[in-house]
């Protein structure tokens, strides 16, 4: 199928659907998913049994809510139960075609089994991001992800399908990376936000200007929340002269569920796959789209693994209201993981508002790291930065800081040993939760 290269859709029906259109398909969709998890996955039937209720009682989108919710400690706990895909799995192994496992860095990695049209919809979504953000055949793009298990890594797949001419670099030690953008001169290039910083930091440190002597003209961001924090974009698109696009996805879905366009309000979600609540963090109660709360994703069309009412662990809301892009599917905007919130004087923070600050001002390498601790049976944290190497007013950095930590420790550039060319580490927790009064 050709396409206009000039039309800014992948696929302009379905993208622009009217909301009431696109909510119908969704409720086929949804009343087909659950009673194939009931039929199909040995833990769905009993938790739908033991909740008292079936698939039959979905007749509204609003009524997967009567349906119980699951989370990791769920995959975990069926992973490798009764076969070797677990419970949860809703096809026999000589379905699946493809698995990925999650980092591991919130407990024992699981496994995100599909099958091949589990697999070929997903990369069809690639294609649409990609084609979202204005990548077109005449592009070359390099693939800076994980190769290994990582969910991410086959979403080249979808940039081919495209057209695009791409290069698989995958985890290149940052020197190689660098040759190959210099020699091959690509234009679109994925890797987290961390990294995108990091590795035009390296460049200039090396003598290369990626505003002169790259050709990078869009920069695809995912894994970490900073593509969605405006200062720490504009810190990336400042060195390299390129517009900074940010992706979210989940191992336990696929690479790229969602997709900043244009207007970079938000990030599309595919909701032609996936049917998004947002419920209170502590009660379990749903709330209004533009709420701020755990996202609950339920797939729609994955049938390796369906996924009813998973709870992410990410903070954030949903808009349903139609972009100016054009585009109707619902925007999320994320906010930060539920593992790395904290609560100082009663107040919820995210590492993402000390990022903000960190990396707007000039004089600060733009590198931190946050230890949360206790003092006095009250939380308390501390900041740490590095000012940049001819910046000597450490006093005036603390000040604009801004975020009221209980102290703010300066160091050196390279100081924090907090640079990686995969995610970067930026919270310490330090708290001994366990009193003894």
């Amino acid at each position: 199928m050709s396409r206009d290269i000039n039309n800014k859709f992948w696929d302009e029906e379905l993208e622009t659907l009217p909301r009431e259109e696109l909510e119908k398909r969704q409720l086929a969709d949804l009343q087909e998913i659950v009673k194939f998890a009931y039929d199909n996955a040995p833990y769905y039937k009993r938790s739908f049994d033991e909740a008292g209720v079936k698939p039959e009682d979905i007749k509204t989108l609003k009524d997967i809510q009567k349906f119980p919710f699951i989370n990791k400690t769920t995959q975990r706990d069926t992973q490798g139960v009764g076969s070797f895909l677990g419970e949860l799995a809703a096809v026999p192994e000589e379905d699946v075609v493809f698995i990925s496992t999650s980092s591991g860095s919130t407990g024992v990695p699981t496994m995100s089994p599909f099958t091949k049209k589990d697999f070929d919809e997903f990369q069809e979504t690639e294609s649409r991001w990609f084609w979202q953000i204005g990548m077109r055949p005449n592009d070359r793009y390099v693939h800076a992800l994980n190769f290994s298990l990582y969910v991410g890594g086959p979403d080249v797949i979808g940039a081919q399908n495209l057209g695009a001419l791409c290069i698989w670099g995958g985890t290149l030690p940052s020197e190689r990376l660098l040759f190959v953008l210099k020699t091959y001169q690509p234009t679109v290039i994925w890797t987290s936000p961390s990294y995108a910083w990091q590795l035009g930091e390296k460049a200039l440190k090396s003598g290369i200007d990626p505003k002169k002597d790259l050709n990078i003209k869009k920069i695809i961001v995912a894994g970490e929340l900073g593509g969605s924090i405006e200062a720490t974009r504009k810190a990336i698109e400042d060195i390299w002269g390129a517009e900074v696009y940010d992706f979210y996805g989940l191992s336990d879905i696929f690479g790229a569920c969602a997709a900043m366009c244009e207007a970079k309000d938000g990030l599309h979600i595919a909701e032609n796959h996936i049917l998004v609540e947002t419920v209170d963090l502590h009660t379990g109660e749903i709330l209004e789209p533009g709420q701020v709360g755990e996202l609950v994703f339920t797939t729609l069309r994955k049938h390796a693994r369906p996924l009813i009412r998973f709870r992410t662990g990410d903070i954030g809301r949903i808009d349903t209201t139609k972009c100016s892009c054009g585009r109707t599917h619902g925007r999320i905007h994320i906010l930060g993981r539920k593992d790395d919130m904290f609560i100082v004087s009663a107040v919820n923070v995210f590492p993402s508002d000390i990022e903000a600050v960190v990396r707007e001002h000039k004089g600060i390498t733009g590198e931190y790291l946050i230890r949360i601790f206790e003092k006095d049976f009250t939380n308390k944290y501390a900041v740490e930065i590095e000012k940049s190497a001819d910046n000597t007013k450490t006093a005036a950095l603390k000040a604009r800081i801004g975020v009221k930590p209980a102290r703010v420790v300066v160091h050196p550039d390279g100081g924090l040993n907090t640079r990686s060319e995969h995610k970067s580490k930026r919270v310490i927790d330090e708290r001994n939760l366990e009193y003894n009064i």
